[in-house]
């Protein structure tokens, strides 16, 4: 099935969802994708899609499984290359991204894992003190991460990417994996450190959407 516009989610609250940004987001400078269209051996996934991002805000994509959310991050990552259409206004955008996957180094420590991308201004202090803050103890530092569950792994990716430089914050379903107590805390936390940036998370649970107090945008 190929999905073009964006489209109303049926039971999205209508505080969260809708066709455009809110009003008083218009002026904003916004990242457009303009007549996206992307197909893998002949299936369309992307077929004309066209949307905006506001900058500085949160934007949750939701829709159905196989509907192209994943592959819009791509593009816009430049991990992969659309068939046709364009992206205006991530030429200087400097992304960071939490994959659906964990893609940790598992030999390396929690902290050493994050290390790899954060800027050398960041302490060790600074990574206990984020640890902390999504409910890891401050000696999983120290703690290799394949000695860890996969809901310690998945907030020590979610702070990898939060505590990478970057201008805009791609999320690709990052809090699937945690119970609904620990994926609160961590959505505040994300939300707290994200103020002032560009998030586009992919999602599809309308409650994440409401947590992140993102706009709702729907392909379909």
């Amino acid at each position: 099935m190929a999905f073009s516009d964006i489209a109303p989610y049926d039971h999205c609250p209508p505080d969260h969802c809708s066709l455009t940004p809110d009003p008083c987001i218009k002026g904003l400078i916004m990242i457009e994708v303009r007549n996206l269209c992307k197909a893998y051996n002949g299936k369309t996934v992307l077929d004309g899609l066209n949307l905006s991002f506001p900058i500085a805000k949160t934007s949750c994509i939701m829709g159905p499984s196989g509907g192209g959310k994943t592959t819009l991050l791509r593009i816009m990552l430049g991990l992969e290359k659309a068939d046709d259409g364009e992206i205006l206004g991530m030429e200087d955008k400097r992304p960071s991204f939490v994959f659906q996957e964990d893609r940790l180094c598992e030999h390396l420590s929690a902290a050493a894992n994050i290390r790899l991308v954060c800027s050398k201004k960041v302490q060790n202090d600074d990574i206990k003190r984020a640890l902390a803050a999504v409910g890891l103890p401050e000696s999983s530092a120290d703690q290799p991460v394949r000695s860890m569950s996969g809901g310690q792994k998945r907030r020590v990716a979610i702070l990898r990417a939060l505590m990478a430089e970057h201008d805009i914050l791609f999320m690709d379903e990052p809090f699937k994996e945690l119970d609904t107590e620990t994926k609160e805390r961590v959505i505040a936390h994300v939300r707290e450190q994200s103020k002032g940036k560009t998030v586009v998370l992919v999602t599809h649970d309308e409650a994440e959407c409401e947590l992140m107090g993102g706009e709702c945008l729907v392909l379909g």
